[in-house]
């Protein structure tokens, strides 16, 4: 009897070296440095770090958390990028098994954790990730089923033009900025792939997540309503939910207006 091949558990290992690459573009792209060279070193000693010291998720807790050079600490973040990147893998690749549509999700997630993080840091979405995102993930809508070019094109549009408007009449009734341009390009990058649909599920779950982790903050934090709250995880967190439940919910919806 043939076993049958489990994707689960390659796609872990591959998410968590994965996640262990994003820790080093979420620290130097910020930064406008390469993410290719020099190779992983310690941020506090600066010596580079052994390649039996870069273990993704493992080398942290063998190391305790600590450089094996100067045993300065090392943040927690690290290891939870790597782990939470191999467990969206897995999830990806339980729900689409070995395919091009899991691999195009996985590259597509990986650039969500990527922006997730460095908006968090710095209150930015890099340009040097979503404006060729927005091609790619264009080109690879076409290889998706139940996607087209005319169905990517009208995801960009939407996508980015619903917070562009959204942008533009926040500006014209206070006259400050409430949206950045950083997230009117992911939106439309999201679009690129998932479409209007796509788009408009996004919106909605990020704005409820918005404002429950919002209010949330101001509370514990006693802070008024113009503390600010970076927009880019929760579109990256409506957009990978979308990818899971996202089509089964939008064709409940439909099917109950019927």
């Amino acid at each position: 009897m043939p076993i049958a091949f489990a994707p689960e558990l390659p796609a872990f290992i591959l998410g968590a070296c994965i996640g262990s690459f994003l820790n080093v573009c979420i620290y130097r792209i910020p930064l406008s440095k390469s993410i290719v060279t020099p190779g992983s070193m310690c941020p506090h000693c600066g010596k580079p770090i052994r390649f039996y010291d870069n273990i993704p998720i493992f080398s942290y807790l063998w190391l305790k958390g600590r450089c094996r050079q100067c045993q300065a600490p090392v943040s927690l973040r690290y290891p939870l990028v790597e782990l939470l990147t191999a467990l969206l893998f897995t999830a990806l690749a339980n729900r689409f098994g070995v395919s091009v549509e899991a691999a195009i999700y996985m590259a597509f997630t990986a650039a969500m954790v990527t922006i997730t993080f460095i908006d968090i840091d710095h209150r930015i979405i890099p340009d040097r990730i979503s404006l060729p995102g927005i091609p790619a993930c264009f080109l690879a809508a076409l290889a998706l089923p139940n996607m087209g070019w005319k169905a990517a094109l009208l995801g960009v549009l939407v996508g980015g033009g619903t917070l562009f408007m959204v942008a533009w009449g926040y500006n014209m009734l206070t006259g400050k900025e409430g949206m950045g341009g950083g997230d009117i390009k992911l939106l439309a990058m999201i679009g690129a792939l998932l479409g209007w649909q796509g788009v408009v599920f996004t919106i909605f779950l990020a704005s409820l997540l918005g404002t429950v982790v919002g209010l949330s903050i101001m509370v514990y934090a006693r802070s008024n309503m113009k503390l600010a709250v970076p927009f880019g995880p929760f579109l990256a967190a409506g957009a990978l939910a979308f990818i899971f439940v996202g089509p089964e919910l939008v064709g409940w919806y439909f099917g109950l207006m019927r």
